[in-house]
């Protein structure tokens, strides 16, 4: 189930926290209760990215997104995403999400998060995300202007760069193979 109550805990405090510009980084403690861990009693991965969310609840409040976005009838998605997993984060551990934008490019904005537990990093994500209305894309630069960000992106690191290539060279819709339909019946 979605964590709700979190949301609105992250809604709340967030609304009277000082603002971030656009490139800012957004720090918010949490902890990792009983219902978030998995049956190796660790946090479940899917549950992570779900938690990720609140990260970027929190940075897109700060950075006066949310109300941008709402001026403007523009909804957000996340076109893609890397994760990497590296520590265990147990039940009752304390952790910090960190959360900002990197840049963008002409179709998506790009975000790092990463969380974090008695300063060792646990997993580290990469995020491509899009701003769209009704008719689609909404081009980066206006939505950047919007957010009241003036001139171009910074330039991105090599490794973003590194993994846009990849993704570029990857073929969509997945191509289908040729081994035998192992199904299991219902």
């Amino acid at each position: 189930m979605y964590p709700f109550f979190r949301l609105i805990r992250e809604v709340a405090r967030n609304r009277k926290t000082a603002p971030l510009p656009l490139l800012g980084m957004h720090v918010a403690s949490h902890i990792c209760w009983p219902w978030d861990i998995d049956p190796w009693m660790e946090l479940n991965n899917g549950r992570t990215l779900t938690l990720y969310d609140m990260g970027r609840v929190g940075l897109f409040l700060r950075a006066g997104i949310v109300s941008v976005m709402k001026a403007n009838r523009w909804a957000g998605t996340i076109a893609g995403s890397s994760f990497r997993y590296r520590k265990r984060v147990r039940a009752f551990d304390r952790y910090e999400l960190r959360t900002r934008m990197l840049g963008w490019d002409e179709r998506f904005f790009y975000a790092e998060q990463s969380m974090w537990r008695k300063g060792e990093c646990t997993s580290h994500g990469l995020l491509r995300m899009a701003i769209t209305d009704a008719k689609g894309l909404v081009e980066t630069a206006r939505v950047a202007e919007a957010f009241g960000h003036d001139g171009k992106s910074p330039e991105l690191p090599d490794w973003v760069r590194a993994w846009i290539d990849a993704e570029a060279a990857r073929p969509w819709p997945p191509m289908q193979d040729d081994a035998p339909d192992t199904r299991i019946a219902a």
